[in-house]
């Protein structure tokens, strides 16, 4: 009981130093640089100290923290206002706060007898959040992982509702070229061959072909196959692009398929007065995954799943074993263990229910204007200089872009970009990744933090262009070397 006490009163005393730490950690975000990179001799180093035994007899709690601390602060810090590598926007303190009391009460969040207060958030969000998306009062759901697990409990969802077991076998899905991974490993997941998913063309601006997808839905069924989902897309992850919902919904409606929309980011565009517009149509899906900690600032692992009708999860996953008798609802609400995989899961709801308590609705409005605004100022400065060109243009606060001079091949111009997308990240201030559209090496450019300014991007820009300058009249054979 001492040792307790004692181990208490030392994670306190470190907690209230740790805060403080955080906290000017945030303030200062700018002044850091984007990534850290670690020489290769102190990598080796750090290696080998993860491969001692652990220790019998403990150390020193300080010590072990100060350790994680530094750690957890060295790669690539994501939350930077000049990381244009990839969606998520930085996260409130408000969120991470909600984290810390989160995994100090550590509720058991799968039935409403253990966590009937957090039950209350959490259904509170996944209504307040179906209600944006334009679905009716028979909506469900819950928060799950990430953007992964809601589209495997979806796709779940979607095969238990539209197929007898029997017709497994012949049953096919629709995706797009650039639909999101995880929908292909979900659907292998829950037993789905890959000659069992076809995968569309998008067009030129990256949407889903719809005469392709019923093309191909009549030519299945024609063989005698079971067409039952299409996977739609709100903000792929390489261009942003937004299927065409509306057009979509109509396919499904008319063939009997479930419609499932993958909006682990760009589903918060319904917090935006302009945005939601360009997601009109995704009220007619039955199921919509929605990432909290892409573009609403939470902490990872906060992701929600909702469906048109919950008794579609609930015909998928409620199972009623004899030792959670005791624990089951009275009522007419399900137990959260009931509508997805998990049975032991954490309060995940409470950290987004405090950041929208404090900061409010609108702000996040605001944030999401913002990122898109700042793509499109991206844009404009990328065709200030010359060589450039736009592959996919701004939108839903990513642009795409490409390096491709006259006189270079395509596989010159691809080592190029590559190039440079290291050449920005080894300087520490900005850090843009690439990605491949049309079988050609781009550079992408993603915008949703609002701490971002005019002047961060501005000099982005221009510190791409500098290895360029030296360059004037570049010969082929020097870039492929």
């Amino acid at each position: 009981m001492r040792d307790r006490q004692e181990n208490i009163r030392q994670a306190g005393e470190w907690i209230k130093s740790f805060l403080d730490s955080a906290l000017t950690f945030y303030r200062d975000m700018k002044t850091q640089k984007v990534v850290t990179q670690s020489d290769p001799a102190s990598g080796r180093e750090k290696d080998s100290a993860f491969k001692e035994v652990l220790p019998s007899a403990g150390r020193p709690a300080e010590e072990v923290f100060e350790e994680i601390k530094a750690i957890c602060s060295s790669g690539a810090l994501v939350q930077h206002p000049r990381c244009f590598a990839c969606v998520p926007s930085p996260v409130s303190p408000y969120s991470w706060m909600g984290d810390l009391m989160t995994g100090a009460f550590d509720h058991h969040a799968g039935c409403w007898a253990n966590a009937p207060g957090a039950g209350r958030i959490e259904r509170r969000l996944v209504e307040w959040m179906g209600s944006l998306a334009g679905y009716p009062d028979t909506c469900g759901g819950l928060f799950v992982s990430g953007g992964s697990m809601a589209n495997l409990t979806a796709l779940t969802a979607a095969r238990d509702a539209k197929l007898m077991p029997q017709e497994r076998k012949a049953a096919v899905a629709y995706l797009s070229d650039q639909t999101h991974s995880s929908v292909a490993r979900a659907l292998h997941i829950i037993g789905f061959c890959p000659e069992q998913i076809r995968i569309l063309p998008s067009d030129a601006a990256f949407r889903m072909d719809t005469d392709a997808l019923e093309r191909t839905i009549r030519k299945d069924l024609a063989a005698g196959l079971r067409p039952f989902a299409v996977v739609a897309t709100a903000g792929t992850t390489n261009t942003g692009s937004i299927d065409p919902l509306e057009k979509i919904a109509g396919i499904c409606r008319r063939f009997d398929l479930w419609m499932h929309v993958g909006g682990a980011y760009g589903a918060s565009l319904l917090l935006s007065g302009q945005g939601r517009l360009l997601l009109s149509g995704i009220e007619l899906s039955d199921s919509i995954s929605w990432d909290a900690h892409k573009w609403m600032m939470q902490t990872y692992g906060c992701s929600v799943v909702l469906v048109r009708d919950q008794k579609a999860l609930l015909r998928s996953f409620s199972t009623h074993p004899e030792y959670l008798e005791d624990a089951k609802t009275e009522g007419s609400l399900p137990d959260f263990w009931d509508l997805g995989p998990e049975l032991t899961r954490p309060a995940r709801a409470l950290k987004l229910w405090t950041t929208l308590q404090i900061v409010g609705t609108d702000r996040f409005g605001e944030m999401i204007d913002h990122g898109c605004r700042m793509a499109e100022f991206a844009q404009e400065e990328i065709l200030k200089y010359p060589g450039w060109e736009i592959v996919s243009p701004a939108g839903q606060g990513v642009v795409c872009f490409r390096y491709a001079p006259k006189g270079l091949s395509d596989q010159e111009c691809d080592a190029l970009n590559v190039q440079l997308a290291r050449e920005l990240s080894d300087t520490g201030y900005a850090q843009i990744l690439t990605t491949q559209l049309n079988g050609k090496k781009v550079l992408r450019m993603c915008t949703p933090n609002p701490e971002t300014d005019e002047e961060d991007i501005r000099c982005t820009i221009a510190l791409l262009n500098r290895p360029l300058e030296h360059m004037g009249n570049i010969q082929p054979e020097a870039v492929s070397a």
